[in-house]
């Protein structure tokens, strides 16, 4: 990994993690950082891989997957710029749960275990926002467990269209998912098969509920799709 002939403290700027840093800190940890450029489909990080790195996106997007002995894709969640992954690693020194794989090339900023123990110690905003992030993940992962235990195949795509049109931004009670996100990339979030998405998302579009608008996938009815999601999960 190559670091940039400026340091690149501006792209560090947006990361959420380190908005409480100053601009001096900011640039002073862009010099220890290693910066990587990444591609589309290009293999970032591998499960069980020895890397404990903290990366933070500077730009593109990536997704944290893995597969199931059977070869099944499983989909945990997919970060964007200002966001940052691996740091389950980065402090529990264990090896990688999850592959992470890119999405739209882009630009990564890594920072080794280390340095992110001592930036801890010495920043504690820092280290509260990172405990919130944690929490924030106990609780998906947390509500994962309960619709997949309790929760039918086309229930859980329900739920899952409702958090990707949340996500996208609703207006009057319509959200547009741009670009549409395949059917197997769908099936591997709600844990399924390719042809059960597809089945489902035809009567979704039947019911009026989903509509297509170029290449983007388009919610019609927030409300509609949020009550029969609500009323699965009060086990109405």
């Amino acid at each position: 990994m190559a670091k940039p002939a400026q340091p690149a403290s501006i792209g560090l700027r947006g990361v959420s993690l380190l908005k409480a840093l100053s601009p001096e800190r900011l640039e002073a940890l862009a010099r220890e950082c290693a910066w990587r450029h990444f591609d589309a489909a290009q293999s970032i990080i591998s499960r069980s891989a020895p890397d404990r790195d903290l990366y933070f996106i500077v730009s593109g997007r990536v997704r944290v997957t893995t597969y199931s002995a059977a070869g099944r894709q499983v989909t945990f969640r997919d970060f964007g710029p200002g966001e940052h992954f691996g740091e389950v690693a980065a402090i529990d020194a264990m090896a990688r749960s999850a592959d992470v794989v890119g999405l739209e090339g882009g630009l990564l900023a890594s920072l080794p275990p280390a340095t992110l123990a001592r930036l801890l110690r010495e920043e504690p905003a820092l280290a509260e926002r990172l405990l919130r992030d944690f929490a924030g993940l106990v609780r998906r992962l947390s509500e994962r467990v309960i619709d997949l235990s309790t929760l039918g195949v086309h229930q859980r795509l329900h739920a899952e269209l409702l958090r990707l049109a949340r996500e996208a931004g609703v207006q009057g009670n319509r959200a547009r998912i741009d670009p549409a996100p395949k059917h197997a990339d769908l099936a591997s979030q709600v844990s399924t098969y390719r042809e059960q998405v597809t089945r489902e998302l035809s009567a979704l579009a039947k019911a009026k509920v989903l509509g297509k608008d170029g290449r983007a996938l388009v919610v019609l009815d927030v409300t509609r799709l949020q009550k029969m999601v609500e009323e699965v999960k009060s086990g109405a």
